[in-house]
């Protein structure tokens, strides 16, 4: 499964064109992704055929959240569902690098019917105690993952860990990925879901298009 950052009508039409399976849709890529506006969620979702998951963040000071952004997120999650994607993107911590247990059942109560990727907040968490978390909840289907903050091609035990551990997440390679080191990773990491941004990108830059 390849999934593929957009952030307008043009990029989705473009990932579609190429074979992509997944758009993952996003506003300020430059500050690793943003929740978009409602009009172009609803655009991007008419103009192709392939599932558009939406970022659920509406900042990027950090993922710890307080009462006030929760509620924000509930409701973009509520909207983006009205607006026919297929699923949404979030990550939720506490001070102390954990998961938010508390914010997570919360936002997943708006959830039902929609694919539920934990985003790569888990990085900055103990991965394996967070994967135990996670796999409580059978609305998550996917974790993003570089497999921790050293570079991907270095983190192929702890991935593969991870796969071995999910009983029904699958596990999303994402942040790092690029067109040298993708060969490797998909001969050397027990998944095959891919998720791909700013390497696809023309120079490699997250404000020209891909």
């Amino acid at each position: 499964m390849l999934e593929v950052i957009g952030m307008c009508v043009e990029d989705a039409k473009k990932i579609e064109y190429c074979g992509g399976d997944r758009i993952e849709l996003v506003s300020a890529l430059t500050e690793g992704g943003l929740t978009p506006s409602y009009a172009l969620i609803e655009s991007v979702v008419k103009s192709v055929n392939i599932p558009v998951n939406v970022m659920i963040r509406h900042h990027a000071k950090s993922f710890v959240y307080t009462d006030f952004d929760i509620n924000i997120m509930k409701k973009d999650i509520e909207i983006a569902k009205s607006l026919g994607v297929n699923g949404v993107v979030f990550g939720t911590l506490d001070e102390s690098n954990n998961i938010d247990e508390s914010n997570l059942e919360y936002l997943l109560d708006a959830c039902d019917g929609l694919d539920v990727t934990f985003h790569r907040a888990i990085d900055e968490t103990n991965l394996l105690e967070s994967l135990d978390i996670l796999n409580k909840y059978e609305k998550i289907t996917s974790i993003l993952t570089s497999g921790g903050k050293n570079n991907i091609s270095k983190n192929i035990n702890i991935i593969n860990d991870l796969t071995k551990k999910s009983k029904h997440i699958n596990i999303l390679l994402g942040g790092g990925l690029n067109f040298e080191n993708i060969d490797y990773i998909k001969n050397n990491a027990n998944t095959k879901h891919f998720h791909f941004g700013t390497a696809i990108r023309f120079d490699n830059k997250a404000k020209k298009t891909c």
